[in-house]
């Protein structure tokens, strides 16, 4: 055992044999802590609820009993809750992404005074509690009419994240304004180059802040709990919270069958943009 943890015959910076078996019997076990919860909600959608309740617990259903899922559909609105909360997101997200590089944009490119300012009461935004603004939130929208409805979680939204804004600035930064200049020689102006250079440029960090924002509109509880009361209007989280109102007892199996479907989107996303989320997160930019 002693020669697999033997260095002298690897490059600087490699790991020996011993060394990778012990990354990756780390990683493994890592993973497993990860996957037990999801693998353990999937194979309790497919049981009976007997199966689920019975003492002691089984890891395996005994019966694959795939009719879960579609019992969820036929007893729940669930495809009004999936329906709800896909438009919901996409529009949040574009509408969120979009907005945010271009404020970006200008905090990156223009100079004004104050304009340190500003970007300081921006970032000063995140600082402030959910709980703080959220009566004040819900007094102005219910004095306008739009409690009950997209507008209270979509408009705000749609005016751009703080967050997402700085991430974006850091990265335009790191673009060389030579660009700019040349698309200003050709006789172009700031929608110019915002359109034509600066979007395509960043595709990877704009590919980032969406997942971001994805993950945050899909998952949200506490926006539709506040805002929304009629159930046709529901999303996916705040139907899961309610899964149990049309029963005596929980229905763990239909639940789990519906929590399932509910975490695919987000990972078939994760997993086919995760190279652009890499790339996005370490924020590199052209060096002219």
């Amino acid at each position: 055992m002693k020669h697999l943890f033997n260095k002298t015959h690897y490059a600087p910076g490699e790991l020996s044999k011993g060394g990778k078996i012990l990354t990756y019997a780390g990683l493994l076990a890592c993973l497993s802590l990860f996957l037990f919860p999801v693998v353990w909600m999937v194979f309790t959608s497919v049981k009976t609820l007997d199966e689920i309740v019975t003492n002691p617990l089984s890891f395996f259903p005994d019966t694959w009993n795939w009719s879960n899922y579609l019992e969820v559909f036929q007893n729940h609105p669930f495809a009004t809750y999936l329906w709800n909360t896909s438009w919901y997101t996409v529009v949040t997200v574009v509408g969120t992404v979009f907005f945010s590089a271009m404020i970006a944009f200008g905090f990156a490119r223009f100079r004004a005074r104050g304009q340190t300012f500003l970007f300081a009461i921006v970032l000063s935004t995140m600082m402030l509690p959910q709980q703080v603004v959220m009566i004040p939130q819900y007094l102005l929208f219910n004095s306008i009419g739009w409690v009950d409805s997209y507008l209270p979680l979509t408009v705000p939204a749609i005016a751009g994240s703080a967050f997402l804004i700085f991430l974006l600035r850091q990265f335009y930064l790191g673009l060389p304004k030579d660009l700019d200049e040349a698309v200003t020689i050709d006789g172009g102006g700031y929608l110019t180059i915002f359109f034509r250079i600066i979007l395509p440029l960043s595709l990877p960090a704009m590919a980032t802040a969406a997942i971001i924002e994805f993950m945050f509109r899909w998952n949200d509880l506490m926006g539709p709990l506040i805002y929304l009361n009629s159930q046709e209007l529901y999303p996916l989280s705040l139907g899961l919270a309610n899964f149990t109102a049309a029963y005596a007892a929980t229905p763990w199996q239909l639940l789990m069958a519906a929590s399932v479907m509910a975490v695919l989107p987000p990972l078939i996303l994760f997993f086919f943009a995760q190279k652009y989320f890499i790339q996005g997160v370490v924020i590199s930019g052209t060096k002219g």
